[in-house]
């Protein structure tokens, strides 16, 4: 069952006196400074923390998580661009060598795109996930006039939006020059939480595989 804070807080104490105590030298490394090789765009949704699914130690993934693990394209100017930082810093500070779009199924983010279900002025208390999602138009149009909108789309769009995300990552010239020279890679991937599968986005096509 769900914890509420007060039940997280035992969590911690548990954590305390077990796992740090018994990693103490560790996590004082740790402290000095991180080095992950991988960051990781996932989802918000609180099935599919990346650490758990990848079995990753502290100090391992770099990590982003927003609604349907999304990267918006490149801009300049003003606004506050937090998934845009936290890629820069990954990129360009911690100098990662690969990132990782990690999409899953039953997206509802992804859903919502599908559905188009946000886009009605009384849908979100201020807007903010329908502009969001909004990413996802384009790959909309393309799921919608190969698969329709039935569950066979869901995880279609799932899919596209990786491969959204991807695209969206190449507009960042930090990144598209880290690529070229060889120094980045950029992956996709996609985990069913009711099989508990990854699978891996594969070059070409782009199809995903079982890992």
């Amino acid at each position: 069952m769900p914890r509420d804070v007060a039940g997280l807080i035992e969590g911690y104490h548990r954590f305390r006196n077990e796992e740090w105590a018994s990693e103490k030298a560790e996590w004082e490394t740790l402290a000095k400074g991180q080095k992950p090789k991988v960051l990781v765009i996932a989802c918000s949704d609180s099935r599919v923390d990346p650490t758990q699914i990848f079995d990753a130690r502290p100090g391992e993934l770099f990590v982003i998580r927003n609604v349907a693990n999304l990267v918006p394209p490149f801009e300049t100017g003003g606004g506050y661009h937090g998934v845009s930082a936290a890629l820069e810093f990954a990129v360009t500070q911690l100098k990662v060598g690969e990132i990782l779009i990690m999409g899953h199924a039953s997206c509802g983010g992804c859903a919502a795109a599908l559905s188009q279900g946000f886009k009605d002025a009384d849908k979100g208390a201020g807007g903010f996930v329908a502009d969001w999602i909004s990413l996802l138009d384009d790959a909309r149009e393309k799921v919608v006039a190969d698969k329709g909108t039935g569950p066979e789309a869901q995880t279609a769009m799932e899919w596209e939006g990786v491969r959204t995300s991807i695209k969206n990552l190449r507009t960042f010239p930090f990144v598209k020059e880290r690529e070229d020279a060889g120094d980045l890679k950029l992956r996709g991937a996609w985990f069913g939480i009711a099989e508990g599968q990854l699978r891996v986005m594969q070059d070409g096509e782009g199809a995903f595989e079982p890992a």
